[in-house]
């Protein structure tokens, strides 16, 4: 029962420093990237579908992305879904696939990202925190309904704590990285 409490537990504070890597990943750096745009969603009959689903991305270059959709009658839906977005990008089209040059980032532009990234950490850590004192909770409630004995529930706890320990230290290496990142020029 209390190996089951710890192992969802970590599994969603897992699932949570994941979700923080996919929201960092997104966030433009002066190095072009595929999953710079694979969340756009584009119009495609009717439908918002991401673009990732529609086209083959990629970047030859580091400062260019080249999206190729596998329906060419789409590429004005692709336009308009990146100028909708905001990236603060200008796709350009020659019939057949759309190119987007990603422009370095200014110096107010970076730190203003690094904000950004900063404050992401923080939403997930206190997410990883919530998530901890539920664990507790349930450990509290099965201490008193005699289910675990104290000592059981003091190893818990401590157990408990060196995972969220790690988990955070691991958001914050995330979020570091992306920082560093971000600062390069």
């Amino acid at each position: 029962m209390v190996s089951n409490i710890l192992f969802n537990t970590e599994t969603k504070m897992q699932t949570t420093v994941d979700v923080l890597k996919r929201e960092l990943a997104i966030i433009r750096t002066g190095r072009a990237t595929p999953a710079l745009v694979d969340q756009i969603r584009v119009d495609y009959a009717g439908v918002p579908t991401p673009l990732n689903q529609m086209a083959t991305i990629s970047a030859p270059e580091a400062r260019l992305l080249v999206i190729q959709p596998w329906d060419r009658s789409t590429i004005q839906n692709i336009e308009k879904a990146i100028l909708k977005s905001d990236l603060g990008l200008n796709p350009a089209t020659d019939g057949a696939i759309v190119r987007l040059a990603i422009p370095p980032l200014t110096e107010e532009r970076r730190r203003e990202l690094t904000r950004v990234v900063r404050r992401k950490v923080e939403e997930k850590k206190v997410i990883i925190r919530n998530l901890r004192h539920e664990a507790i909770d349930e450990l509290k409630k099965l201490e008193k309904n005699k289910e675990i004995s104290q000592d059981e529930h003091k190893r818990t706890l401590e157990q408990l704590q060196k995972l969220t320990d790690g988990l955070v230290a691991k958001a914050e290496q995330v979020g570091q990285a992306k920082e560093t990142e971000l600062m390069e020029v």
